[in-house]
């Protein structure tokens, strides 16, 4: 165990937190997403949603400021009628680490899968909410600390 670190991040999360570089991208992936087939490295965190890991990774994880939109939602697919209240609460809680306006990408499933399978890591959680994956980009961490 260690003391400021959430009980939420495994060891397998923090290595893979640790071991990304800038520009590098992970996703947090809900229960539906196909995440063993599309993922360079898994990580499982079953039983846990995505808000709440995001509330435990972002005040370690630095959110990339050299690109315009460093987390990516996966679009809605034109004509289905679900409604997405996951994504509000995500704007909640990276508005706390992130100022900018306007920090959300909506990728199309398809484009968003193909991502997904270039990103650093997959967290598979246990999220039920629809539409709930997530894909953040990695920024710098600058001194002093």
């Amino acid at each position: 165990m260690l003391k400021g670190i959430s009980s939420l991040i495994s060891p397998d999360l923090i290595k893979v937190l640790m071991e990304m570089g800038h520009s590098d991208e992970i996703v947090f992936a809900d229960a539906n997403f196909p995440a063993a087939s599309h993922a360079q490295r898994l990580v499982r965190c079953d039983g846990h949603g995505v808000p709440e890991l995001l509330e435990a990774i972002l005040p370690l994880f630095p959110l990339d400021t050299y690109v315009d939109r460093p987390a990516v939602l996966m679009a809605v697919t034109p004509g289905d009628p679900v409604e997405t209240p996951v994504w509000d609460r995500y704007k909640s809680i990276v508005a706390q680490y992130d100022t900018r306006s306007e920090v959300f990408d909506e990728v199309e499933r398809f484009a968003f899968y193909e991502r997904a399978k270039r990103a650093y890591a997959v967290v598979s959680t246990g999220e039920l909410a629809l539409y709930a994956n997530i894909i953040l980009k990695k920024g710098i961490v600058s001194g002093p600390y």
